[in-house]
């Protein structure tokens, strides 16, 4: 069991690693936040998996810990991704961006009618 525990360990601490690679190396805010929210949710649940383990008498904290961790990281990175692109924050260009094309379509349509618009 207790190897198991180690294996699960070093499997959150790679997951971790690699949200780390990926905060440096994605290019803007929304791909940052993915590999943010991802991989640490895995790497997260990994090592309280393997720390579960490690130690049984543990187990029930573990789970709760691992139930709030499941409900808040994907929720939280989601309402900061929408913030900052509601705010504007340099993004690369995207191939099909619904909240634009939603925004706009809302503008048009609240847009005053004039004479060439009504004809």
């Amino acid at each position: 069991m207790d190897t198991l525990g180690y294996v699960l360990m070093s499997g959150g601490l790679f997951f971790f690693w690699v949200s780390g690679l990926g905060l440096i190396r994605m290019p803007d805010t929304l791909t940052r936040m993915h590999a943010g929210a991802k991989a640490t949710t895995l790497g997260s649940l990994l090592t309280l998996l393997g720390a579960a383990c490690l130690a049984p008498a543990w187990a029930p904290k573990l789970l709760i810990i691992a139930i709030f961790i499941l409900l808040t990281n994907p929720l939280s990175s989601s309402v900061l991704a929408r913030a900052a692109y509601r705010s504007g924050a340099q993004m690369v260009p995207l191939v099909c961006d619904a909240c634009a094309d939603r925004k706009a379509a809302r503008a048009a349509a609240n847009a005053p009618k004039t004479e060439e618009t009504a004809a």
